[in-house]
């Protein structure tokens, strides 16, 4: 393609190429739904659209996250047909099978729409890159088979630590790999490039042998996020919030039994779904605990419920080790509000709490976090920040940034396979 950008973008002290690239981009999630991958891709496409850049975006009817269309089909999309985007991208959408919480249905979902992912993937217009993004793992596989046949490079995105997760996560058992392991690593070894979302998880790979692996962590774009007033300095009743994923990754049953454990002079706010919440609101429910269950929320909702909050929690398990090079994806949210963190987390999350300031690191145990918020609770002063916590954010996770590494990590793969 020979359009070009209004001006090149230095990055790092390099420039990148300033030539705009159209990308077949593979998602199981994507607008209109709200998840992680949504999230981060709409976030990017607004800058890469913004300097000239072309999208199809090769992606289910948006179904996401009850297994089942729920909005009308001219958002959610209808199967093989093409729908506009936010910005200029082209969704192409493949159809989907109806599920609920079931680990297997969800995978055949994925697996089922990752396969017609790849006919349709030929079917647009012939792109420069294919990006393949997880947490769907076969996904991956779809955007192997799309990079083959179409002869053009394959970014492989890796948002999680696959295939470190399965084997934590105890979907892979005994010392034998499994099949899931061995594919994902194909996959990995066999695309021109590995993204990841963390420094941690690129070095991991790094050691495993693999050479080209870059990393553009999640973000968000900092000027749409308000920063807020501190909390009230006086308060009779403290206030903890959580926003996010309800599964088993982050184990909210800690900050639900914390919350027990202070009891009356704390009130605990859950915000989200996940398959783990109706097993935590039955264990609310025993345990008498301070605590109310929300929908997921949006736009000025979410504002509110951040405006109500004394401290923001950012929690994974402790006790898989692949979320020491993980850092859960509402971190960068609450980071720019400016809201105390209870972080529950380890390694490279914990690391970035620590550099921005932002509140305290405290063990995944209910004693710990019950302890934690009685000192903030009558210490309330500890609960105002000084702001470094969104300048942090403002260098080094703001998407106009990321997008801009992103390109030049584009425009130099590229670059290398014309030489």
């Amino acid at each position: 393609m020979t359009k070009l950008l209004a001006d090149s973008t230095p990055i790092n002290g390099r420039t990148a190429d300033p030539r705009a690239v159209r990308v077949t981009l593979l998602a199981h999630s994507y607008w209109p739904e709200n998840s992680p991958p949504q999230r981060r891709w709409t976030a990017l496409l607004r800058e890469f659209c913004a300097v000239g850049w072309e999208f199809d975006v090769v992606t289910p009817v948006a179904h996401f996250p009850v297994g089942r269309r729920e909005l009308p089909p001219e958002l959610a999309g209808r199967a093989f047909r093409s729908q506009k985007g936010q910005f200029t991208e082209l969704i192409r959408r493949v159809p989907y099978l109806p599920h609920g919480n079931s680990h297997l249905a969800r995978l055949l979902d994925q697996c089922f729409s990752a396969a017609l992912s790849v006919p349709l993937g030929l079917l647009t217009r012939r792109p420069d890159v294919v990006i393949a993004t997880a947490p769907s793992l076969p996904i991956l596989a779809a955007g192997y088979a799309l990079a083959r046949l179409r002869g053009v490079p394959l970014i492989v995105e890796m948002r999680d630590a696959w295939p470190d997760l399965a084997r934590d996560s105890r979907m892979v058992r005994g010392r034998v790999k499994s099949v899931v392991e061995m594919a994902v690593e194909f996959v990995q070894q066999h695309a021109d490039m590995v993204v990841t979302v963390t420094e941690g998880f690129a070095e991991t790979l790094r050691s495993r042998g693999l050479k080209n692996v870059a990393t553009v962590s999640n973000g968000l774009h900092v000027d749409t996020i308000p920063p807020l007033d501190p909390p009230e300095p006086e308060r009779d009743v403290f206030e903890a919030l959580y926003l996010g994923n309800h599964g088993e990754s982050q184990r909210l049953d800690v900050a639900i039994r914390a919350s027990a454990l202070v009891g009356e002079a704390m009130h605990l706010h859950l915000v989200g779904h996940g398959t783990q919440r109706p097993a935590l609101e039955k264990l609310a429910a025993e345990l008498g605990a301070p605590v109310t269950f929300h929908p997921p929320l949006h736009g000025q909702d979410v504002m509110e419920r951040y405006a109500s909050a004394d401290t923001c929690i950012v929690s994974l398990r402790d006790d898989w080790k692949s979320f020491e090079t993980t850092i859960p994806s509402k971190t960068y949210e609450v980071l720019a509000i400016g809201r105390h963190v209870t972080a529950i987390v380890k390694g490279e999350a914990a690391r970035i709490i620590e550099e921005a300031e932002a509140g305290d690191i405290v063990p995944s145990t209910p004693e710990a976090v019950a302890a934690l918020w009685r000192q903030l609770a009558a210490d309330r002063p500890r609960l105002v920040r000084n702001g470094d916590s969104r300048q942090w954010v403002q260098d080094n996770a703001d998407y106009g940034h990321l997008a801009a590494r992103y390109m030049a990590i584009v425009a130099s793969l590229l670059e290398e396979g014309r030489h």
